[in-house]
């Protein structure tokens, strides 16, 4: 089989690796596959998921001397760990979650097994064979079921270093080899009541069973933004083998080609990205771009896998296939930062590599200590319950989990994260930078307001401007014919159009001769133009379009770039969560102030070249300021690579995706207020995660080491130890998705 078929990947040198390696349990685990694979040739930036199991390597084919799947398993196989290579078609959290199903149903047999012995152990009834009897229903418990413990723990040690798999083999183990001992010698031997703790070996690996499982039911819903993107796609397509729907085929999304020409109807959904060949329909793309009104589609229109055709049928011809289509690069940067590690996972990393060794020191200690001042009984329990409890899956779950539910949700909003590291530079940024045009304005042109002459209507002036000009592709011109379509007016026949390059048209419109362009235009033609151009319409940058007949000034009409709608309400609630906001652009000053002050930035800078951006951008750096530069993804290129954070209003598009850490996959721009109250609330999440995970061990230890004996008078059982630290993880994790519900 080859590797296409087996690992996902994407074009280019080097490729994006991507499989499942079973096993990981905590953040140490977590570095010694990355470190494992920092050894291999050919590969850089490794990236594992705890959460997910997901680890994503850079591959140089070219250097690697073999293919993936023979170069990275034996590493990773020596580390103990299971490699796993899903099919490109595969969803891992479907995976996951499959796994996880079958681990709740598994636990029903050693559940009933651990509370029989349980039952028997607490009800102090005794009888001939009692502990025979349970250590043979506390045996396959310890040893079948929870194996994976000893399996790990082996595998760990081999490699010469311990884990969390280290700490539950140790204390079942001991529990379980004790009491054996216990149950075999005669209890002369041991001076007294045996040691028989068959309950405690039995129930703390119940208990470790089921916390993995429900940490692993819990972590699939940290997937669900992947699941929704990917139940965009749909399964099949109509593809056409002749000339119109009669000649079909129904065929899988993985078999079509660039060039096929395909039928979508009324309520599908589109399977890859094209262009309208012929008929005519309405699409609705909300779920890629955030547009609530359903788009019309024609011959010539461009159309987006995954969203949904309305009304209509349409023939159309596939231009981009698998990994090539928007929402497959969609799927993958969220794949990849839900992957990647924010420099906040940095502390678990470090607490990871020595965490282990200093809790087998302080359990010895805590057997030594109780064996010194107590009995034996109390010596063993404290220890065992310090080894259970101090497993560190909390603290590995605590940022992971975290920035794969607000990556998701961020998606969900319409707000691309490239990374960890960005959402984590995002909460902290406290200066935002706009660009003018594509970004605060729409970035097309509009009417914006009608001056006629004494006499002569304001429909009169555009409905003789429009015949002449819809003869023009000219911005101005589709300018004027969208708002003649806007006030519902007929537009009259035109005879003996003439264009002048640079200057405007002419035309014979009801017989009489119309010219529409420049004021130099009409000048040259003798029609005296009086100093029309007012302050306001200056100000905002408007093109004035001169409209004359029979040598008669109409009157003038004013285009310009529309700011938009959102744009003064996003910068104010920027400015209440505390961001100083900074105009840049090219445009004259008069523009840029009048533009600035219409929305509420206090500072701008006017005909700044998009070098002279990313200066502006490195002295604001220097004035102590994190700063987010917002643009289109391609002019501000340079100040966006400048900034701590560069934001694309991209709409969508591939080349936004490429160029900045977030990008706004929509069109309207409170998609920005989102991205940074959701890095905000994403990293005080993480914050409580760690929290929660470090005063869980700090308060943990003590109490299981029977430090606060004294005051309490109770020891901690092992067993309710191993519940306490399942429970731990699960409530980072459930933490941790409180951020689905983020608006």
């Amino acid at each position: 089989m080859s590797e296409s078929q087996h690992c996902v990947t994407t074009k280019g040198s080097p490729e994006t690796v991507r499989f499942l390696v079973h096993g990981m349990h905590c953040a140490g685990c977590v570095s010694r596959v990355e470190n494992a694979l920092k050894e291999v040739t050919g590969v850089s930036e490794p990236a594992a998921n705890l959460a997910t199991h997901e680890v994503r390597v850079r591959w140089d084919r070219s250097t690697a001397g073999g293919e993936a799947m023979v170069v990275l398993a034996p590493p990773i196989e020596k580390l103990g760990y299971e490699i796993e290579w899903p099919n490109e078609a595969d969803d891992t959290s479907a995976v996951g979650e499959r796994d996880a199903t079958v681990s709740l149903m598994s636990l029903i047999v050693p559940a009933i097994l651990a509370l029989a012995v349980f039952g028997l152990s607490m009800s102090g009834a005794t009888f001939s064979g009692r502990e025979i009897l349970l250590l043979a229903l506390t045996a396959p418990v310890v040893f079948w079921y929870g194996r994976s413990f000893f399996s790990g723990a082996w595998a760990a040690a081999r490699s010469g270093f311990a884990d969390m798999n280290t700490l539950i083999a140790i204390g079942t183990g001991v529990a379980f080899g004790v009491s054996t001992l216990g149950t075999l010698l005669p209890t002369s031997s041991w001076g007294g009541r045996p040691p028989i703790y068959f309950e405690s070996a039995a129930m703390i690996s119940v208990f470790v069973l089921l916390g993995r499982t429900l940490e692993e039911r819990a972590k699939r819903r940290t997937t669900g933004a992947i699941n929704a993107l990917l139940d965009l796609r749909p399964p099949t397509a109509t593809r056409l083998t002749g000339d119109d729907e009669s000649s079909s085929e129904e065929v899988r999304v993985e078999e079509i080609r660039v060039g096929d020409r395909l039928l979508v109807r009324p309520g599908e959904s589109i399977a890859v990205d094209g262009v309208v060949a012929s008929g005519h329909s309405t699409v609705d793309e909300a779920a890629m771009t955030g547009e609530s009104v359903p788009v019309d589609k024609t011959a010539g229109s461009r159309v987006l896998g995954g969203t949904v055709n309305q009304s209509g049928s349409f023939v159309f011809e596939a231009t981009a296939v698998g990994e090539a289509t928007l929402l497959s690069q969609i799927v993958d940067l969220v794949r990849d930062a839900q992957t990647s590690k924010a420099p906040v996972a940095r502390l678990a990393d470090r607490v990871s590599a020595w965490f282990v060794p200093i809790i087998l020191l302080i359990a010895a200690a805590t057997f030594v200590g109780w064996l010194i001042v107590g009995s034996f009984e109390q010596a063993f329990l404290a220890s065992v319950a310090v080894l259970v409890i101090a497993c560190p899956c909390a603290l590995g779950l605590a940022t992971p989990t975290a920035i794969m539910v607000g990556v998701g949700r961020g998606a969900e909003r319409h707000v691309l994260i490239r990374s960890g590291a960005a959402l984590e530079t995002l909460a902290t940024v406290d200066t935002i930078v706009f660009d003018k045009t594509g970004t605060l304005t729409e970035g097309r042109m509009a009417v914006a307001s009608l001056q006629p002459e004494d006499g002569i209507s304001e429909d009169d002036l555009l409905a003789t401007a429009a015949a002449v000009e819809q003869r023009s592709e000219h911005p101005l011109a589709v300018a004027i014919i969208k708002a003649v379509t806007e006030h519902d007016l007929a537009i009259p026949t035109v005879e003996d159009f003439q264009s002048v390059a640079g200057r405007g048209a002419s035309a014979t419109v009801s017989g009489q001769r119309v010219l529409v362009g420049t004021r130099v235009f009409l000048d040259e033609s003798g029609i005296g133009v009086s100093d029309v151009t007012s302050e306001s319409e200056s100000r905002l940058a408007a093109s004035q379009v001169f409209v004359a007949r029979e040598q008669q000034l109409l009157g003038v009409i004013s285009v310009a770039d529309t700011v938009r709608s959102e744009a003064a309400e996003t910068v104010r609630e920027l400015q209440r969560l505390g961001l100083s906001a900074v105009l840049l652009s090219g445009d004259r000053r008069s523009v840029v102030e009048s533009l600035a002050a219409s929305v509420g930035i206090e500072r701008c800078f006017a005909e700044v070249l998009p070098d002279g951006k990313a200066r502006l951008v490195e002295e604001l750096q220097e004035g102590g300021h994190r700063v987010a530069m917002t643009g289109d993804g391609v002019n501000d290129a340079p100040a966006l690579a400048k900034a701590d954070v560069g934001i694309a209003m991209g709409a969508g598009t591939d080349i936004a995706m490429q160029t900045a850490d977030v990008t706004l996959s929509t069109s309207n721009l409170n998609a920005l207020v989102d991205a940074v109250r959701l890095s905000r609330r994403t990293m005080r999440t993480i914050r409580q995660n760690l929290f929660f995970a470090l005063i869980y061990n700090c308060l943990g230890i003590p109490l299981a080491a029977g430090v606060f004996h004294h005051w309490l008078g109770v020891m901690l059982p092992p067993m309710f130890a191993a519940a306490a630290m399942a429970m731990s993880s699960v409530s980072v994790v459930s933490n941790s998705l409180r951020l689905k519900r983020f608006s």
